[in-house]
């Protein structure tokens, strides 16, 4: 009869030999810290992140479309200061749906996100 110690490495082993190992994509998270006051002239915009939908400023706005929108409301900002973005979740929200949206955020310049968690 062979050792339980035994049946277990082999059980390791073979899961360790079939599994495939991926390297999933990564999402740069930063950390608020102090920095510059945001102008008193300049709103942060809004984006409200549901399971199924996203609201830009009470507008719906697909993810794939975020971009232009993004685009329309910049209007002629400077290039070089980055306008505020607060993004709410609702509930339901999944992790992977917000890291959808912090990946198409991070291909947009110009804008710092603010993710202020579920509603």
């Amino acid at each position: 009869m062979t050792s339980l110690i035994d049946v277990i490495f082999l059980l390791l082993l073979f899961f360790m030999l079939t599994s495939t190992f991926t390297r999933f994509a990564e999402v740069e998270l930063t950390s608020g810290g102090t920095g510059a006051a945001p102008s008193a002239s300049e709103r942060p915009l809004f984006l409200q992140l549901g399971p199924e939908t996203a609201r830009l400023n009470s507008a719906d706005v697909a993810l794939e479309g975020l971009a232009e929108a993004l685009a329309e409301q910049r209007g002629e900002a400077s290039a070089s200061e980055a306008r505020r973005l607060l993004v709410a979740l609702q509930p339901g929200v999944t992790a992977q749906r917000l890291t959808d949206l912090l990946v198409i955020l991070r291909g947009i310049p110009g804008f710092t996100p603010t993710v202020l968690g579920a509603s």
